[in-house]
């Protein structure tokens, strides 16, 4: 009975053929292995003391500059939040739709060199941004001077 489906021998042909195939699945799977992880998406913040969710931040990439808006305010009590303690052009605006991350860009495997502002208190931070196990958790790190915070964000998309 005639094969329809000729495998080819061992030899030349079978191993260029299993050349090719590996070739190919190695080709594939490398700018998988390449691909850092990036900031930018929607995050659930949780809030340091309470450990509870606050909101919800969508980090942006702007050219290569990185910036976040808070999206969604989780206690609806807070919905028409003000930002009282802000100074300047944030003073007394909605937190809810407000740029709170501007300026930050990649150096290496975090991102940093921008700043981040807290609603609650109306302080401006420098802030280190770094992706943690594969992308699903972001650890945000505010500095004040030699002072830092940290809070660990969860990806939400």
């Amino acid at each position: 009975m005639p094969s329809i489906l000729r495998l080819p021998q061992r030899g030349q042909a079978g191993t260029r053929t299993r050349t090719a195939l590996i070739s190919i699945a190695l080709a594939a799977t490398a700018p998988v292995a390449l691909a850092q992880p990036t900031p930018a998406g929607l995050w659930k913040t949780i809030d340091d003391e309470t450990r509870q969710e606050k909101s919800h931040v969508r980090i942006l990439d702007a050219g290569g500059t990185l910036i976040g808006r808070i999206e969604r305010i989780t206690d609806p009590a807070h919905h028409d939040a003000k930002c009282e303690k802000c100074e300047g052009a944030r003073k007394d605006q909605k937190v809810l739709g407000m740029t709170i991350i501007e300026g930050v860009k990649r150096d290496g495997t975090h991102w940093d060199g921008g700043t981040i502002l807290d609603p609650n208190n109306g302080k401006v931070y420098k802030v280190r941004l770094t992706p943690k196990e594969g992308g699903r958790m972001l650890e945000v790190r505010g500095f004040l001077g030699p002072f830092y915070r940290n809070q660990t964000w969860v990806r939400v998309e």
